[in-house]
């Protein structure tokens, strides 16, 4: 069984990086292919180009030998499906379900954080993250209510992550984690401590110092700042 998976700019693609830490971490050998961003117009190159494989036009998608999974969350699964002695997802039964679960909500929630805190691992926003707190209380909202969910899992957790070992959930949650810290938001010492934590662990590390070396500027993805 050979896996390929299809990502955009580590510099911007959140969902990319969800299934690509999974597959790094738990040491699961896959081929990267990397599909520019350009803007998502149905005639954009991005979008003509992915839509060779798949019919959604988004990515990541994970091609494997002879068909296509086209959702991060789905990718996932199918990964813990196949390689179920890597403990992708928690062991314990309970734990697993209320891991799903976290990542479920996590797939489908916050919105605002989303729109007003966009993914960007290169750049440094403190003043930003300050005027969107200040203007935007639905994104406060948000962001109080990630981080008193995340702290109640840590304080249960056995371990440095929120089920204890690493798993889809912390892979899942890295991303809003990593927007918190390039916009600067203040946290409780427990969500401070895991984003810590997650910025040191293999696979999130690997994909931050990639990013890092795109300089590739997208404007639609950039409303904060204007090309360098």
């Amino acid at each position: 069984m050979s896996y390929t998976l299809y990502i955009g700019n580590k510099n911007y693609s959140s969902w990319s990086m969800r299934p690509w830490i999974v597959m790094q971490h738990f040491a699961i050998p896959f081929e990267e292919k990397w599909i520019h961003f350009d803007n998502f117009d149905e005639n954009s190159k991005f979008k003509q180009t992915v839509l060779t494989f798949n019919p959604f036009g988004s990515v990541p998608f994970l091609v494997v030998d002879d068909f296509v999974i086209t959702d991060s969350l789905a990718i996932c699964e199918y990964l813990a499906e196949q390689h179920s002695a890597l403990a992708l997802w928690p062991t314990d039964i309970k734990q697993r379900a209320q891991a799903r679960s976290l990542t479920a909500h996590m797939h489908t929630g916050y919105q605002k954080i989303r729109q007003y805190l966009p993914f960007n691992i290169e750049a440094q926003l403190p003043e930003i993250g300050k005027i969107i707190l200040r203007d935007h209380l639905p994104v406060k909202k948000e962001i109080e209510f990630l981080d008193n969910l995340l702290s109640r899992y840590l304080k249960r957790s056995q371990g440095n992550y929120l089920f204890g070992n690493f798993t889809i959930a912390d892979a899942f949650y890295a991303p809003l984690c990593l927007r918190l810290k390039n916009y600067q938001i203040q946290v409780s010492d427990d969500l401070l401590k895991y984003i810590q934590t997650l910025c040191s662990t293999h696979g999130i590390t690997q994909w931050i110092d990639a990013a890092l070396k795109e300089h590739h500027f997208v404007a639609i993805d950039e409303p904060y700042r204007f090309s360098r």
